[in-house]
């Protein structure tokens, strides 16, 4: 039974010994987000950004995110380079600023365990990038059809005066 503690005891000073944080994080972020919201169903905003730390990090250094309360998981596509990307509904896109913020497994785990308790706790996140949004275009004001309609109308109703008052 001692054996078994001791075992537990021993893997979890080895997990935590290995588990490496990153020191010093430094970012650049590139973004990207849908404008004409005529021709899609979704709104996509994607930030790729590259991770520089002043420790060696893991090939298999996990990040995940979060946007105004939403989780995601920060893709890894190449050393040090992550992705976040998600969809929302053309009418529930705001323009503006969108802070992601992004966790290490360590801080993703605290922020999990806060939540649990209290769902409006915040966690200080490794880094946060912020995704600007400028607004996606929903199409003209007035559609061509109905301007087309109602210039007809104008022009048929002074093309009709005229003549009244010609014949007159």
């Amino acid at each position: 039974m001692v054996t078994k503690y001791i075992l537990t005891i021993f893997a979890l000073a080895i997990s935590g010994s290995l588990a490496q944080s990153c020191k010093n994080p430094q970012v650049e972020a590139a973004s990207f987000t849908s404008l004409d919201a005529t021709i899609v169903t979704q709104i996509a905003y994607i930030t790729e950004f590259t991770l520089k730390c002043d420790n060696p990090l893991p090939a298999n250094y996990a990040l995940y995110a979060e946007v105004e309360g939403k989780p995601l998981t920060a893709a890894r596509i190449a050393e040090n380079r992550y992705q976040v990307s998600w969809t929302e509904e053309p009418s529930k896109a705001r323009a503006g600023v969108h802070e992601v913020h992004i966790f290490d497994e360590e801080g993703w785990a605290s922020l999990r365990r806060a939540r649990r308790s209290d769902p409006s706790v915040t966690v200080a996140p490794l880094l946060a990038i912020q995704l600007q949004h400028p607004g996606s275009y929903s199409g003209p004001w007035v559609n061509s059809e109905v301007l087309a309609t109602v210039l007809s109308i104008i022009v048929a109703y002074t093309a009709l005066r005229s003549k009244s008052m010609i014949l007159a």
